[in-house]
């Protein structure tokens, strides 16, 4: 029997794809910076660059790279993008004045967002500039449905397929709980209704009588359960039982399995 070898290469050329693809999401605080006049714009766009060259100098080498995809190539595409990803992730924390964090911080903070853990190195959020409030935010957003599942979804478009890697990305049986009979399909209708709840949320919020901003914020963590806030005290910052009984419903649609 001969040995089947993991496929470096392809792997290599993945993890460039989806860094480059996740410096893409640096540019929305940036807007937000933009929006409030918060200083932190440049920051934002320093990051994307920095990220996106870490993400071709990934690819380039390795963009000839081809071959099948298996379901253990698959497990270390994802091990090793969701190891990249925190540090990569954690590039504006690093780079802000406000706040001021060591790289073993940032990196902290990147990871617990990502892996919707919502422990924070960080206090006094109150007086933080709103683009760095809302990146906190976006970072447990992305990590409560995967960002390989975003991937997934958009990789065939640049011809690689996305099986392997949502099998090692998603728990429980895959060949009886498909939800279409395309991968592609299945991951576009996962992050549909991820999105949905998420606007859902927001507007709950907001009729709640929260600001549009804090319902975004809040909206992000309680759908991907991950418990960050733009306030110290957190959700008790409002004093409101309604917004505490909103608080419910999207933090138990998103705990459950998808």
């Amino acid at each position: 029997m001969t040995r089947r070898h993991l496929n470096l290469g392809v792997i290599q050329r993945i993890l460039g794809l989806l860094l480059m693809l996740f410096s893409v999401s640096m540019l929305v605080p940036a807007a937000v910076s933009l929006l409030y006049g918060d200083g932190q714009f440049d920051l934002f766009l320093d990051a994307f660059a920095i990220v996106l060259v870490a993400g071709l100098l990934a690819w380039v080498p390795a963009r000839r790279s081809t071959g099948d995809l298996r379901l253990r190539d698959g497990f270390l595409v994802v091990a090793l993008f969701w190891s990249v990803i925190g540090v990569a992730g954690a590039v504006p924390f690093f780079l802000a004045d406000v706040p001021r964090m060591t790289f073993t911080e940032a990196v902290f903070e990147s990871v617990s967002g990502f892996t919707t853990t919502g422990a924070t190195v960080l206090v006094g959020l109150d007086a933080l500039p709103p683009s760095i409030l809302y990146y906190r935010a976006q970072t447990q957003w992305l990590g409560g449905i995967g960002i390989v599942v975003l991937a997934v979804a958009l990789l065939p478009l640049l011809g690689i397929g996305g099986m392997q890697l949502l099998k090692a990305e998603t728990t429980g049986p895959m060949k009886e709980a498909k939800l279409t009979t395309r991968i592609t399909g299945t991951a576009k209708a996962l992050w549909l209704v991820y999105l949905m709840l998420t606007i859902a949320g927001v507007f709950a919020y907001w009729v709640a009588g929260m600001s549009l901003f804090d319902a975004v914020g809040h909206s992000f963590s309680a759908v991907s359960t991950g418990g960050y806030s733009s306030h110290d005290a957190s959700i008790g910052y409002f004093a409101s039982p309604t917004i505490q009984r909103v608080t419910l419903g999207p933090m138990t649609l998103g705990a459950a399995s998808h």
